[in-house]
């Protein structure tokens, strides 16, 4: 399962990860936190452009399952307003042995956050700022 979503659906992501021959899964997920650059933050932002973004992540995605033997591969990422504490990225691997899905799910997040055309905005209390270069 490879998605842009409104809400993280954990309970799904773990659903696509369970496979008789796994014998792990590891999921990462990503919150809004409180602060950054030293400010409060209030709320974030995302925008995507979804196509792209999809094709970026089935990508991620193929060279994960080339590199790793992987028995589920699952990506979410939300586009819209989010608020501290709340989900706004969860990637899983799952695979016979923990190696295989600890190395896998941690290459998923940081390509990720690397290329796929995804954009944050940050809210503070007295000014707001994209993280990242906005079409």
């Amino acid at each position: 399962m490879i998605s842009i979503v409104s809400q993280i659906d954990l309970a799904r992501m773990h659903t696509q990860l369970e496979a008789p021959e796994a014998g792990g899964a590891v999921v990462f997920t990503g919150m809004v936190r409180n602060q950054a650059m030293g400010k409060a933050v209030t709320k974030l932002v995302f925008e995507a452009y979804e196509p792209m973004a999809l094709s970026e992540l089935e990508k991620i995605a193929a060279r994960a399952r080339a590199q790793w033997p992987l028995t589920g591969l699952a990506i979410q990422h939300v586009i819209g307003e989010k608020v501290v504490g709340e989900l706004v990225v969860a990637v899983g691997a799952a695979s016979a042995h923990r190696a295989a899905a600890f190395e896998a799910c941690r290459f998923l997040i940081d390509e990720l956050k690397q290329t796929v055309p995804i954009w944050k905005k940050e809210f503070y209390a007295d000014s707001s700022i994209w993280v990242s270069a906005h079409p």
